[in-house]
């Protein structure tokens, strides 16, 4: 099945529904695994156990940025590529988004607090989050305003575009500006500077976190297909009735 037969609904509904069972499942064990190893990973040398919390806030880091990137995508099969359910994609990963974003804003600051001392601090990288975060909920706001489906999918694809110019504001945000977080430790040129005990729960877990909104994601379309139809349906019967009244 290729990408084209995808943009058939009732193809993707019959995909997905052999597929997520099986997603569910490795993500589920994914995660046991992964939360183990944190929880076996050694103590840092400054930081003490609080490190521990990095093995959950840098996955939501992560996605919360690669979430907007998936929305883009979609924003350009909605304008450019007309792609069927390039809408749907957009619409049901914008709460994942949110959430991701909103979990990488908590746990940051649950560690910041011991680190430097304050829970908040309006630093490049920390603000810009935020204003990720408020996108989040201003494409959701979007979506439930305009009741066309189609004309809330072109506002909300201009709109991911144009807050696309805050992805790389995150990435760089450390190197273009004194912040208080720290540069790139594992995906870096030269190769990771963590260390394995570390490293390997880290990339457990942030495989584990994208299965996850991988599967949550695909459910997602499928109960927004679904609702779809039923919209489409009770709007035939209420043009059937309108027709029979006149």
């Amino acid at each position: 099945m290729s990408i084209v037969d995808l943009a058939n609904p009732t193809r993707f509904l019959s995909l997905t529904t052999k597929v997520l069972p099986w997603l569910a499942a490795t993500t589920a064990l994914l995660l046991v695994l992964g939360l183990y190893q944190s929880a076996m990973a050694p103590d840092d040398y400054q930081q003490g156990a609080t490190v521990k919390i990095m093995f959950v806030h840098v996955p939501n880091a992560w996605l919360s940025m690669f979430v907007w990137g998936v929305m883009s995508i979609a924003a350009l099969g909605t304008l450019v590529w007309r792609h069927p359910l390039a809408d749907v994609a957009a619409k049901a990963a914008a709460p994942l988004g949110a959430a991701f974003t909103f979990l990488a804003l908590v746990t940051g600051s649950l560690w910041g607090r011991p680190m430097w001392g304050t829970y908040w601090e309006w630093d490049a990288r920390l603000t810009s989050v935020l204003i990720l975060f408020l996108m989040y909920l201003g494409i959701m706001a979007l979506w439930r305003a305009v009741e066309d489906p189609s004309r809330a999918a072109r506002a909300a694809a201009i709109l991911t575009l144009v807050g696309a110019i805050n992805i790389p504001i995150i990435k760089f945000s450390v190197d273009w500006w004194n912040t208080l977080h720290q540069g790139a430790s594992v995906f870096r040129v030269g190769g990771p500077t963590m260390d394995k005990a570390f490293l390997i729960p880290l990339l457990v877990m942030a495989l584990a976190f994208s299965l996850l909104f991988l599967t949550l994601h695909l459910a997602a379309m499928r109960n927004e297909i679904m609702r779809r139809r039923v919209r489409t349906l009770q709007l035939m019967q209420a043009s059937k009735q309108a027709a029979r009244r006149k």
